[in-house]
This record gives C-alpha cells, structure tokens and sequence, in this order.
C-alpha cells in the first residue's frame, strides 16, 4: 500500500489559507448562484477561495461543470457533459460587470465531445466582456482543444489579453496525473498560440508534490520558456479527496523561491511561485 505524506505528517503552517467568510464572499456567491455560473474557485476546491472572493475576484469556469477527462489530480465532476450553453457569455460577462472587474479570468472544463473543443464559447465570452465592460482584460486558461489549431485560432482571433494553458505537471508523470493529455502536445499548442499573435503573452503552471524531482522542474520550465511562454505559475498539489493521487511531497517556501529565481534567469518575464499559488492567484499582477 502507498504510504502519503498526509499519513506521516499534517499540513505545514505556509499551506494554511483564509476561512471563506464575509460579506463581498456572501454577495459573490449569491451572484454566481442567480446567475447559473460555475467558478473553478468552488468546483476546484480552490485553498485561495476565501481570499479571492473577499477581495471580489473570480475564475469563471464555462462550458459546464462536467469534465470529459479523468485526471486524477482534479476535484471537477466528470462524465457526460451537458449541451452546449450559448447563453453563458452573456451571464460571464454580466457578473463581471456587477463585480466590477477590471481583469477577468475565464477556464473551462475540457469538452471533448465538441469538435472545436469549445473555443467559440470562448471567443464569445472574450467579447461579451469587452463589450459589456470596456477596458476590462480577460485572459483566458484554456485546454489543448486535442491539439486542434482552427480552435486555438478561433481563441486567439478574440485577442485575450493572456492566452494561458497548463502543463500541471513533469513529463513523466503525464499517464498518471493528465489522463487524455500528452506533453509535447501541451507545448505545441503554447507555441502555436504564440506563433499566430506574438503580442498576447503566453502562460502555464505546473502542480508541485506529485513526484517530480527538482531537475525535471526546472527542466519542464526550460521548455516553457523554449516554447515561447512568458508568465509561468508554481503551486503545491493539494488532494482534493481520498479517491484522487497523493501528496507525496510538500514543497517548502524556500524551494517555491528557488525556482522563482531559476525562471527569471531563464527569461520568464513574471513567475509566480509559492505554496498556495494557483494559476489566476494574483493573475492581473503577473501582466
């Protein structure tokens, strides 16, 4: 039987995050539930939920909140997604407004039932908020649409202000931690994106504490910055519940620090690297 680190030890003091309370978590919450809206924040299991929502910042998370892909590191449901919901820009971009944003962040589960991937609903979102909240930025984190490049042109035709995509992990571990995923495929897509508006910065992440050793981060980093990605986030993998992969290291602050360090030597224009660092944690300080 696996032994984890949860079994050993309990969770280090840097890993402890606001309780989500307050008032601006209350009314962000009623909006986001009158509004027939999913966030990445609730159905991720986010640790920075509390923080974010009190100071009334949020990801969107669109096309549903059924996942067709089983990566075992993710709290979303998965399953059989349901329809399309073409409507959903129009509410994204009305809660954006009611919020008062001036930088917004839009995910998606992954949607392989749908030929483009649903990258028009993207693009749609993108301008519903321009045109609903003029001068609010939108970056957008998308999945690898299977490699499709008409996808990723219909995102990038949008012009997002950050076109962001995450490796989550090393390599090696993809068959255990991105099930339906592959690396190089993960890279290509970033550097297409790049290839076809070199004026929109490209992002990506990666989760720490799945099995990875210092030399495949740095070497995964390497190939980010290789591909042309800009902005790069580092967080510790958090176990959402018992059924999904172990935590077999937690990652000290010292290290996160390191390789912030490492990535603005490689070139990186931002790294954002700590514990409770997810990837829109502080997403409009990283533009």
């Amino acid at each position: 039987m696996l032994v984890t680190i949860e079994s050993k030890q309990e969770r280090p003091k840097w890993l402890k995050a606001p309780a989500p309370v307050g008032d601006n978590y209350r009314e962000l919450k009623g909006l986001v539930q009158r509004l027939r809206l999913h966030t990445v924040c609730e159905s991720a299991a986010c640790p920075n939920v509390g923080e974010c929502w009190n100071q009334r910042t949020a990801t969107f998370m669109i096309l549903g909140n059924v996942c067709t892909r089983r990566c075992g590191f993710c709290a979303v449901q998965k399953g059989v997604p349901l329809a399309m919901d073409f409507d959903e820009p129009r509410r994204v971009a009305e809660a954006v407004e009611a919020l008062g944003l001036r930088y917004a962040v839009v995910t998606s589960v992954n949607r392989d039932d749908q030929k483009d991937g649903g990258a028009e609903i993207f693009a749609m979102v993108i301008q519903q908020i321009r045109e609903r909240v003029p001068g609010c930025k939108v970056e957008v984190l998308v999945p690898d649409f299977q490699g499709s490049h008409p996808a990723m042109r219909t995102v990038m035709a949008a012009r997002p202000d950050v076109l962001n995509h995450n490796t989550e992990t090393v390599p090696r571990l993809y068959r255990t931690v991105r099930l339906g995923a592959r690396y190089e495929r993960s890279l290509e897509m970033l550097a297409y994106a790049k290839s076809l508006d070199a004026t929109i910065p490209t992002k990506s992440g990666l989760m720490l504490g799945l099995g990875e050793t210092k030399e495949e981060v740095l070497q995964t980093m390497g190939d980010l910055r290789a591909h042309g990605v800009s902005i790069l986030t580092l967080g510790q993998y958090l176990r959402p519940s018992p059924k999904h992969l172990p935590i077999l290291r937690y990652v000290d602050p010292e290290e996160f620090a390191e390789y912030k360090v490492q990535g603005k030597a490689m070139g990186f224009a931002h790294v954002e690297s700590g514990p409770l660092v997810r990837s829109s944690y502080h997403a409009s300080d990283q533009v």
